[in-house]
């Protein structure tokens, strides 16, 4: 029993860091109905940024903050000189694109900060107080951000102008330029506060995986996995399905296929998704009339 609550809380704190990835999924795709697959190695480079600051002497806390806004800037720039020129183009052209954008940022992190294995530092102390046997003080911690994100974002979708703003802009373009809405910017913020929040989950999982060119790649899968469960139009639903996907990984992985083939998981949950119930436990149907 001890061992399956230790899985349970290992999968609660994983999930966290694939609620994170799901969210930032879900923000494009509600602006754009096009999945990033950039978006894992973006986060990975954003990490490698704070892993750089911190080495060059900044705080933690400091250089966390500051990766949080260069990252923003960095996903915005992407949306304005990549994204933005294709609005026109083939959906094809754009999942080449950001094939290209995954590879790219993936060579230049390797290019710039090599190939080799890097520890990251966690800003949570191995003996603090809010750690048990069940769960250690970075995971924590991981839940706690996790959460503390997914409430800021919440309330700022819900409650702010900007953020009404941007989600009119993204569930109905044509009208909401009509209004004077600008599309464009609003579509180049979301990029940004994706990005933003890809860096964050990045910063949360180095300290497990180590830090490397490659260490977002499974998690980019899980957190499909996890936006596809709960909606991948559902901000909350994709933050509950990432959850779900950690805690099952966990488990799963455990006491049916071992842990060689955890990824597997992730895999047969995206395809039984997808066959059973494309739109998600949460996601909206949406019906046309031809």
């Amino acid at each position: 029993m001890e061992i399956f609550l230790q899985q349970l809380t290992a999968g609660l704190s994983t999930g966290g860091i694939y609620a994170c990835v799901a969210l930032a999924l879900v923000m494009i795709y509600q602006a754009t109905h096009q999945v990033n697959f950039a978006q894992g190695e973006m986060a990975m480079f954003s990490t490698f940024i704070a892993w750089a600051l911190i080495q060059a002497g900044f705080p933690y806390w400091a250089a966390f903050f500051a990766t949080v806004v260069l990252s923003f800037c960095i996903g915005a720039a992407v949306e304005f000189t990549i994204i933005r020129p294709l609005k026109n183009a083939p959906e094809l052209s754009v999942v080449v694109v950001y094939i290209g954008l995954l590879v790219i940022f993936h060579s230049i992190a390797g290019w710039i900060f090599g190939t080799q294995i890097k520890e990251f530092p966690t800003p949570f102390e191995k003996g603090a107080w809010y750690g048990s046997k069940m769960m250690s003080p970075h995971q924590v911690g991981t839940i706690f951000i996790a959460l503390c994100l997914v409430a800021a974002l919440f309330s700022f979708f819900r409650f702010t102008t900007l953020g009404l703003t941007m989600r009119a802009a993204a569930q109905n373009p044509g009208s909401s330029r009509l209004l004077g809405i600008s599309v464009g910017r609003m579509l180049m913020l979301g990029w940004g506060l994706a990005a933003a929040i890809g860096s964050v989950a990045g910063m949360m999982v180095a300290p497990i995986v180590y830090l490397d060119p490659s260490m977002m790649v499974g998690v980019l899968i899980y957190a499909f996995a996890g936006a596809l469960i709960g909606g991948i139009d559902n901000p909350i639903g994709a933050v509950i399905g990432g959850f779900l996907v950690g805690v099952l990984e966990n488990i799963i992985g455990v006491y049916v296929v071992g842990t060689e083939l955890k990824l597997s998981v992730a895999l047969i949950l995206i395809v039984g998704v997808l066959v059973i119930k494309p739109a998600g436990l949460m996601g909206r149907r949406i019906v046309q009339r031809v």
